[in-house]
Parts: C-alpha cells; structure tokens; sequence
C-alpha cells in the first residue's frame, strides 16, 4: 500500500505531519510519498495523478491545501483519501491575501498575490482556477475528515457541516488547531483509516 500525503500551504515534503506519518507508516509496511506541491494548482493535479498511476493501493492523506486537492483527486479518479483540516474554498480563503497587499491596485492574471515559504507564487490567475475546480465529493464513502473545531485559520464549523451534507464521516474533535499540533497522538486512528478505505 502507497500514502501520498499531500501537505499545505507554506508547507513542503519535509512537514511535520509528513514525517510522523511516514515515521509511524513504515512500521506498517506502507510506503509513503511526499510530493512537494509548491507550484500552481495545474501542476499539483498532473503531479499527484502521475504518482496514483506509477503505485498499487493508493490512499491520499491531505492537510489543509493538501486536503483540497486530495478531495478533489478522489472526485476524479476515485482513490479514498484522508483530510485533515481541509481547505473547501481555496479560491474565497486566498482572498486574504488581496485584502492584504492590493486595496487599490488594477489586478492582471499574472499579478502575483502571495509567495509561499516553498517559492510558489500564488498568481491572481490561480483563484480563478480554484473557482473553476469546486470540491464535489463524488466518492462519500472512500472520504474521511479529521477536523479540529479550534483551527484558527480555516472555519471548522463550514467544513463540518459541507462534508456531513455529503454524506462523509467527519471526526470532529474540540480545540486544537489549524496545524493539528497532536498529530503524533493522532497517527494511529487515521493509519486505522488507511487500512479501512484503501
């Protein structure tokens, strides 16, 4: 069996998560791949589905960002996949950056927003193409959501309530946070989901 963990925003291969699952994996005998995901949204989709068709029972692991597109994989290719804290809306959450950096600034498509900590540069262009690609969960019963209601970054309660709509079996835990700093104690349940859905 392959994890591909997909990790998130100004995040990279080398994420903490990343390492305590393939820490944690290995003694299971699965193999996990970390792809490193700092380039557009195209890219990341050509990428993930390049590594889901060179591996055998494939599940995807995805936090934050990375749960976006491991949702969104799954819709197209029906591979389960695991997310953690996902982001729903990428192309209304990306929106801080404008309000950020361009209040009164004429925006093109290659205007860059944001640069990430692993050097991609978020282009306007990119929110269009998150619009363009809504999460639409066609695969319910190969999905499951590990949230914390304390992220302080992506709202918990809109998450919850878009995947239990869909039929998907949320865990949703109190406190915490955007990181999932208990990640290390919550290892084995979600390796336990990797056994069940892939």
């Amino acid at each position: 069996m392959t994890i591909i963990y997909l990790h998130g925003l100004d995040s990279d291969p080398n994420a903490t998560k990343a390492v305590i699952t393939k820490n944690h994996a290995g003694t299971h005998d699965i193999k996990v791949l970390c792809p490193d995901l700092n380039c557009p949204p195209d890219e990341v989709v050509s990428k993930v589905l390049v590594l889901i068709n060179a591996n055998d029972d494939v599940v995807l692991i995805g936090s934050s960002l990375g749960g976006y597109f491991a949702n969104l994989i799954s819709d197209m290719t029906g591979t389960p996949a695991i997310l953690l804290n996902p982001s729903i809306r990428p192309d209304v959450s990306f929106r801080r950056f404008l309000s950020d950096n361009f209040d009164d600034k004429p925006l093109q498509k290659d205007t860059v927003i944001y640069t990430t900590t692993g050097g991609w540069q978020i282009k306007f262009a990119d929110l269009a193409w998150f619009e363009m690609h809504p999460l639409t969960v066609d695969n319910p019963n190969k999905i499951k959501v590990l949230l914390k209601m304390g992220d302080e970054l992506l709202n918990a309660h809109v998450s919850c309530q878009f995947y239990q709509d869909k039929g998907v079996f949320v865990l949703a835990q109190d406190g915490g946070d955007h990181r999932m700093s208990d990640y290390e104690s919550q290892i084995v349940q979600i390796l336990k989901w990797v056994g069940e859905i892939g």
